[in-house]
């Protein structure tokens, strides 16, 4: 049986949503990858506790995570909180998301259609075995659907009680305007927005999705941080570690570490080491640092890791030197 530390609250930071009454970890866990079908279920079970006992209440899935197997990740989710977690429900965010491929037909595609999110949610919600999720996500803008369809059908779930908040991910500016303009008129309580977002990947500045969402009180809930694990030291030298996701072939950011690439790595790597921090704590502090941004969604292959990453907190300020030198080393 699970017992969570009393302490847990001690040192975490909790960011309010827009001008909503959530608030979210600054750090949040991300199941997407090691928590489905043929992942190591005790490891997964310690990644979830180890997250909790650190303040991190936030936990982020989807239907499909799990892949190949579909919804395994939330399958398993469920198993954890079956085994000691449950107690504390009330203490956690849970989140899930719907819309790229799920099951064979027309209706399970990659889609924002109203009988596509209805049916998701329902199965999420009975694979984790709960009875509400605290935000649900349409998981990528669909053009092939109308966006009142998607965003009625994600308000929908709100009125029926099967969600507290919703959001959306993978949205740039317009699209998200354009949704929120029918989430005000519907009085929706849509708080968030889900994209990528690092040192490396930059475009919701470009976009300008972090200044819209900054004015017009919608947070950003970050993933890829740390750029599938590039912006760590485990690139550093010549010789790609084996248990890397590069080493194991599971990423598609290999055609990016050429000689350029390592040689930016290491010059971040030593403003990090300026600032007492690795290289992966000074990338999350940095999308921290973005106004916009409420929490980052970190990923994790153990429970070290997690307790790292959640060290970003404590060196959040940025001198202006310290970004200049950033801009400079990302030339």
């Amino acid at each position: 049986m699970y017992f969570a530390k009393e302490n847990r609250y001690e040192k975490m930071i909790y960011n309010r949503c827009g001008n909503g009454g959530l608030k979210l970890s600054a750090v949040s866990l991300g199941l997407w990858q090691n928590f489905g079908f043929g992942s190591n279920f005790a490891n997964a079970e310690q990644m979830v506790h180890t997250a909790f006992d650190l303040g991190i209440t936030h936990f982020d899935l989807a239907n499909n995570y799990g892949h190949p197997y579909n919804g395994s990740a939330e399958e398993n989710f469920g198993k954890i909180l079956d085994r000691g977690l449950r107690e504390y429900r009330d203490e956690l965010c849970i989140s899930t998301k719907a819309g790229y491929d799920m099951w064979p037909g027309p209706y399970g595609d990659k889609n924002g259609s109203r009988k596509y999110l209805t049916a998701s949610l329902d199965q999420s919600l009975k694979r984790m075995k709960l009875d509400y999720v605290d935000i649900f996500y349409h998981h990528v803008f669909d053009p092939g659907t109308p966006i009142e369809e998607t965003a009625l059908a994600l308000d929908n779930a709100v009125r029926q009680g099967k969600a507290l908040y919703v959001g959306i991910s993978n949205y740039n500016r317009q699209q998200t305007e354009e949704i929120q303009k029918i989430f005000k008129e519907l009085r929706t309580p849509f708080i968030l927005n889900q994209p990528s977002y690092s040192m490396l990947n930059r475009w919701v500045e470009r976009d300008g999705l972090d200044e819209y969402c900054l004015q017009n009180n919608v947070s950003l809930a970050v993933f890829s941080p740390l750029y599938q694990g590039l912006l760590t030291d485990k690139y550093l030298g010549e010789n790609i570690p084996a248990d890397s996701r590069i080493g194991k072939g599971a990423t598609w950011i290999a055609n990016e570490l050429d000689d350029a690439m390592r040689a930016r790595l290491v010059r971040l790597n030593e403003i990090a080491k300026g600032r007492g921090q690795k290289l992966s704590q000074m990338a999350l502090s940095w999308v921290l640092h973005n106004k916009a941004v409420a929490t980052v969604l970190i990923g994790a292959s153990r429970p070290e890791q997690i307790a790292e990453n959640v060290a970003c907190i404590e060196k959040l300020d940025f001198t202006e030197e310290e970004i200049a030198a950033i801009e400079e080393a990302l030339k």
